[in-house]
């Protein structure tokens, strides 16, 4: 089911990329020459309008943003290790006092 909604909401991507292109406009399709409830479809479907844009082929996705995501997941994978680490740390010593006074 949802396939055909990502389907319907490219296709009405695409007429509307048509329909600018045959009124003389060589822009691409903005939320404004959309109805509401068109914009939700789309938006539900196909994610924010620059990635549905992208996901229509109307638009060349920046190949740089998606290297900078994957760097700053990393980072943040880097973070999350090193904050469990030292709390792994922390936490020894007073594991290894109770231990001896037992």
């Amino acid at each position: 089911m949802e396939n055909q909604g990502r389907t319907a909401a490219i296709t009405l991507l695409r007429q509307k990329q048509a329909e600018l292109i045959r009124s003389g406009s060589e822009r691409l399709p903005q939320r404004s020459d959309f109805t509401d409830a068109e914009i939700v479809q789309i938006k539900a479907y196909l994610g924010p309008f620059p990635r549905a844009l992208e996901a229509a082929g109307l638009k060349q996705g920046d190949p740089a943003a998606a290297e900078k995501k994957r760097e700053k997941r990393i980072a943040a994978k880097r973070r999350r290790t090193a904050e469990k680490i030292r709390r792994q740390e922390e936490c020894t010593p007073a594991r290894q006092q109770s231990e001896k006074g037992a």
